[in-house]
């Protein structure tokens, strides 16, 4: 952002991650938005505060920053364990791999993991050498206001 006033280049910021977002596009890491606009990180956090302000973002602890979307504000835990009924899984079958939900929650892969070794403690997930995680168990249904 060779262009950017040192003043404004929040707005800039903020300006492409609303657009990205309103697009359903996940939310770069800050450490890529720091990258990608040439920015120190106290730019990029100024940036999604702004975002934050409009109730376009949120920080969550130990996932960081994702957008809001309305009606969806399950824990990442919840939604994890929903993708079982969502994707139709069944005992024995497939879990997605980390790498696929990291792309289709938009989190880290250390906030993935930390919900999958919870799945496996509770019983839910299996790990198979060779085979990456299988269901182990159904989940129980949970009823929903």
């Amino acid at each position: 952002m060779p262009d950017a006033s040192p003043r404004g280049t929040y707005l800039v910021i903020a300006a492409v991650l609303r657009a990205k977002i309103r697009e359903g596009e996940p939310l770069p890491s800050e450490s890529a938005l720091m990258r990608s606009h040439s920015v120190s990180r106290n730019t990029v956090r100024r940036a999604l505060k702004t975002l934050e302000a409009d109730g376009i973002v949120e920080s969550v602890p130990g996932v960081g920053w994702r957008s809001t979307r309305p009606g969806d504000r399950r824990s990442l835990a919840d939604r994890m364990n929903d993708v079982i009924a969502e994707d139709s899984l069944a005992v024995g079958d497939t879990y997605p791999s980390e790498a696929k939900l990291c792309e289709r929650f938009g989190v880290s892969r250390t906030a993935v993991r930390r919900i999958l070794a919870q799945m496996e403690g509770n019983g839910l997930l299996a790990t198979v050498h060779g085979r990456g995680r299988t269901v182990r168990a159904l989940p129980a249904p949970m009823a929903r206001p």
